[in-house]
């Protein structure tokens, strides 16, 4: 019998070695080694506990071995439908079911429901703005934030929370000023935030949500004791408190109104393509109040996660903004050039809600609620 010799024995075995790390690595088959780069950052988001993977196509394998994807979403229903028929093209291999998920009570019943573990049903969760920091205990750790950097996953950084890591906020939304221009000409329009607080505008002589997110999307900008200052003067002004963009500028459009503090641009545009007399008219008042929006992220509870994170990486393609800025419509994020947000706001001074303010957002809301002195609703 031989005997192998001591040098080749351990050639033997570093060559075993090799070939299971190549294996671990996936580069078995051909693959590109992870460079050092990669590598330091998958153990960096594995110290802080989080999941980083570094090759796409181990992404889309475990995704193809789930094989399901489910996800609620706050886009509107058509929007959400030509996602995902757009997604199932690219991934036919996935089973796709998505919710429109809408509302205070809504997106309240669905906390309740994932802290109470039985939110097992979704992989991918609609994060409500005003309920934000509710979410982050039952949301899968992994780091895109990391992976979108390192190039693995295909989304701008700049949509991702850079302190959690694993959340998209794949959307924006700016505020505006609406008018009928039938009852106020353009240079009775506010040019400033400011204005609003003129004589000529007290007493119900414009409209005003109760739930105040463009008063509270100009704490960037102005800071948090300023902006209440202003809710103050503005509450002062008595305006008709209202609560809902599209049912107001509806209103504005039927003459019911003349003026509207604060929609959203995109609900502005999408009005406008329903306003067959072209009454309705906006203004863009600096500084802009500028916001994320339409936050998600995997649950915890996802038994498809891998599919959830393809999902998530497709709302912030190419593909995913084309079709949020043609149908929501102009709600491509504002952080990704050649999109109408991007474009209307060039060179203008913004107030944005990045992710250093998003998570404050409920805290300004409520500050800035209190200021106006707990308004009610009024309804014609």
């Amino acid at each position: 019998m031989s005997h192998a010799k001591p040098d080749s024995l351990s050639a033997i075995i570093g060559c075993i070695c090799l070939l299971q790390l190549l294996a671990m690595l996936g580069l078995g088959n051909g693959a590109t080694a992870p460079t050092p780069a990669l590598l330091k950052a998958k153990q960096e988001a594995e110290a802080r506990g989080s999941i980083f993977e570094t090759s796409r196509d181990e992404i889309l394998a475990k995704a193809k071995k789930e094989g399901r994807m489910r996800a609620l979403s706050s886009l509107e229903g058509p929007t959400i439908k030509a996602t995902a028929d757009a997604f199932r093209s690219e991934y036919p291999f996935l089973n796709v079911h998505v919710e429109e998920l809408t509302g205070s009570d809504a997106n309240q019943r669905f906390v309740l429901e994932m802290k109470a573990g039985r939110a097992g049903n979704w992989d991918v969760a609609h994060m409500a703005t005003d309920l934000y920091n509710e979410y982050h205990p039952y949301l899968k750790k992994f780091d895109m934030f990391g992976m979108a950097q390192q190039s693995v996953l295909r989304i701008p950084p700049q949509l991702i929370d850079p302190s959690n890591r694993n959340i998209i906020a794949s959307t924006s939304a700016l505020q505006v000023v609406a008018y009928n221009k039938k009852l106020l000409s353009s240079d009775k329009v506010p040019e400033a935030w400011e204005d609003f607080l003129k004589p000529d505008f007290k007493g119900q002589k414009f409209v005003a949500d109760i739930r105040p997110t463009e008063i509270a999307a100009l704490v960037p900008a102005w800071g948090l004791e300023k902006t209440l200052d202003f809710a103050r003067r503005l509450g002062a002004q008595q305006p008709v408190w209202v609560r809902g963009g599209s049912r107001m500028l509806t209103a504005i459009m039927l003459g019911e109104y003349a003026l509207f503090i604060g929609p959203n641009y995109h609900t502005v545009k999408r009005a406008q393509t329903k306003d067959p007399a072209g009454v309705l008219d906006f203004k863009i008042v600096e500084p802009v109040p500028t916001r994320l929006s339409d936050a998600a992220a995997v649950l915890t509870a996802a038994a498809n996660p891998y599919a959830g994170l393809l999902w998530l990486e497709f709302l912030g393609s190419p593909k995913g903004q084309k079709i949020a800025e043609d149908m929501e419509p102009f709600a491509a994020s504002i952080f990704i050039p050649g999109f109408a947000q991007e474009q209307v706001t060039r060179g203008k001074k913004l107030s944005v809600v990045d992710w250093n303010h998003f998570a404050k957002m409920p805290e300004y809301q409520t500050k800035v609620v209190e200021a106006y002195g707990f308004p009610k609703a009024e309804r014609k």
